[in-house]
């Protein structure tokens, strides 16, 4: 048995039902996390919609706030569940901006870890990015559609 993730009439997600109930899950704790909601529907007869606008929201607050945290356990985390985010955004054609993301975060730092070894600043940009990035992809070859 599988699930689908469908936006309008493309299914971006064709998960497992367990691997489907651990994100969905995963969505409501960050939902609660952001106080933003992600767009993505409740699942009926196995399919769930997307909306794209609120989903891009959602992305573009979830990466921010994975940018400004440098604590390693939330990082840990929060790495899958972003990724899986990340290969979802793509597949519905949001412009995920790496650029600005990798960029020196704005506002306050969140969640910051400091330990003996200093380093209390999130990592560079350009090495988080990409890291992001190369996860994602591999993530997204695992992914299927149908």
């Amino acid at each position: 048995m599988s699930q689908y993730f469908d936006m309008g009439d493309e299914t971006l997600w064709n998960p497992s039902n367990g691997a489907s109930r651990m994100f969905r899950r995963q969505v409501a704790l960050f939902e609660a996390e952001l106080g933003l909601g992600s767009g993505i529907g409740p699942m009926e007869n196995d399919e769930c919609q997307i909306d794209p606008i609120a989903f891009a929201a959602f992305v573009e607050a979830l990466l921010v706030q994975h940018r400004r945290t440098s604590h390693a356990v939330l990082l840990a985390l929060s790495e899958g569940f972003t990724a899986t985010v990340v290969v979802l955004a793509e597949r519905a054609g949001i412009r995920v901006d790496w650029e600005g993301l990798g960029a020196a975060p704005e506002g306050p730092r969140t969640d910051v870890q400091v330990s003996a070894a200093g380093g209390a600043a999130p990592a560079d940009g350009a090495r988080w990015s990409t890291g992001l990035r190369a996860k994602a992809l591999e993530l997204g070859r695992r992914m299927p559609r149908e």
